[in-house]
């Protein structure tokens, strides 16, 4: 789909019984958490019925109504002297979503010289893509030429890219000695986090800065991702203090993104026009202290793409191991891990609804335990939260081999983090969903042919 045609369509567009899995041969213990049965996000139940016809199952849906809104969102970000929303492209790639945000005046954030030449790929000018990584390549200087911005993320980057550039402007991502994350898994500051450069060694950036006479333009910080608002602002503050220790050569102040998002029914998400607020005020403060007017740029990745994307899949099979005092009755998917990891990662939850195979929802409601199609224990899609290793029922509806069943909110860390290729399993296909219920296909379903393609015959006899 190109850049025109992507315009375009932005125009018309209960109860649950956990389990503890051993780590050991102890007994699992028992334990209760309590959740609401979900409903369908965008999707309507015959529009997932349609979906499978067409591109069959698993397969992603991302919903370009619920793009545009969260991306208009974005924009309207408090500010004092102007914004730049860069959409932190890990959180989901495809170059379709990369150019409908384009086309609404977002930036980019990529974490590695990879994600920089994929958008350039897509359509996306370097001017408009700002690396920060933890490995920076050694062509990092062929895009620089070409407009990239690069936030050094360490003092071997910083010296690096010093030498290739005296004299040249450049950002630095700063580790402001405080974190805040969903877990501790995406928690990307404080002393237990190697991302960014250790604010004790301030210093030495000056002296590194110095030396190749650079010009330290922004100052980049992130502290996580599902951050608390509150931490996250208080760390604005520590930023600005040290954009004011570098002096007036800084131009603009990167506050990272990681903005909570709730996906399921009892989780909040993060109110953009609240949150930002007290950072405008800390703006003009520092204006007012400084005569320097920064402008500010923030990197939202799951805010804008997390719960406008959902997950097409088959029950392929139903079992139960009710006959022991633990036993559970189990959902089978023909999906897994391989598309949707955080839960076996992280022991994330996601909205899981059931559509009977013709089109309709059931009334009828029991607990579940959904797992995936992968031979490993840990492939689960219902695990307690915050607790990959726990097993949790859910209350669904009532399900029978072949019916269908919608992954909600996998629009961000999903078909991004996809572990295709593990049992062999092919990676799904990724499609767009418009506000008149249009599907557009934007990635196809690999094959087996192209899981196996860089594989290397070899003389066995020579082993």
């Amino acid at each position: 789909m190109g850049a025109s045609s992507l315009a375009a369509l932005a125009l018309a567009l209960g109860s649950a019984t956990a389990l503890q899995l051993p780590r050991s041969a102890r007994r699992a213990r028992p334990a209760t958490t309590t959740m609401a049965v979900d409903g369908l996000r965008f999707l309507s139940p015959t529009g997932v019925v349609k979906c499978k016809e067409a591109f069959g199952t698993p397969c992603y849906v991302y919903d370009a109504p619920t793009l545009v809104a969260r991306a208009e969102e974005a924009l309207a970000f408090p500010n004092a002297f102007g914004v730049t929303v860069r959409y932190a492209m890990k959180a989901c790639p495809n170059g379709a979503v990369l150019r409908l945000f384009e086309s609404m005046g977002l930036h980019f954030d990529a974490s590695s010289v990879y994600e920089v030449r994929r958008a350039l790929a897509a359509g996306i000018a370097a001017s408009k893509i700002s690396l920060s990584t933890q490995q920076l390549d050694d062509d990092f200087g062929d895009l620089v030429k070409e407009g990239l911005k690069v936030n050094a993320c360490s003092l071997a980057q910083l010296e690096a890219f010093g030498a290739a550039f005296p004299g040249a402007d450049v950002g630095v991502r700063f580790n402001p000695g405080v974190g805040s994350g969903g877990t501790s898994k995406t928690n990307v500051g404080g002393p237990s986090s190697s991302f960014g450069i250790w604010h004790e060694d301030f210093d030495e950036v000056a002296a590194i800065a110095g030396k190749h006479d650079l010009n330290v333009v922004r100052v980049h910080t992130h502290i996580g991702s599902g951050s608390d608002a509150a931490v996250w602002q208080r760390v604005s503050r520590m930023s600005l203090d040290l954009c004011e220790r570098l002096g007036g050569t800084v131009k603009t102040l990167n506050l990272g993104g990681g903005y909570k998002v709730g996906r399921m029914a009892y989780e909040q998400s993060t109110d953009l026009s609240v949150v930002g607020e007290p950072v405008k005020a800390e703006f003009e403060a520092y204006a007012e202290r400084t005569g320097d007017e920064l402008k500010l740029e923030v990197e939202p990745g799951t805010f804008l793409v997390a719960n406008a994307g959902a997950l097409v899949t088959t029950i392929q099979d139903v079992t139960s191991t009710k006959g022991s005092e633990a036993g559970n009755d189990f959902l089978k998917l023909d999906c897994g891990m391989t598309e949707v990891l955080r839960p076996s990662l992280y022991g994330a939850q996601h909205p899981l609804v059931v559509v009977k195979r013709d089109g309709t929802l059931n009334d009828e409601h029991k607990p579940y335990v959904v797992v995936g199609h992968c031979c490993e224990s840990g492939d689960l899609l219902t695990p307690a939260p915050d607790e990959p290793e726990t097993l949790a029922s859910r209350d669904l509806a009532a399900a029978d081999r072949g019916d269908l069943m919608v992954v909600e909110s996998v629009g961000a860390y999903c078909a991004a983090m996809s572990t295709a290729g593990y049992n062999s399993f092919p990676s799904a296909p990724e499609v767009l969903h418009d506000k008149d219920g249009n599907f557009h296909l934007i990635r196809k379903r690999s094959s087996l042919d192209q899981l196996t393609m860089n594989e290397v015959d070899v003389d066995l006899s020579a082993l």
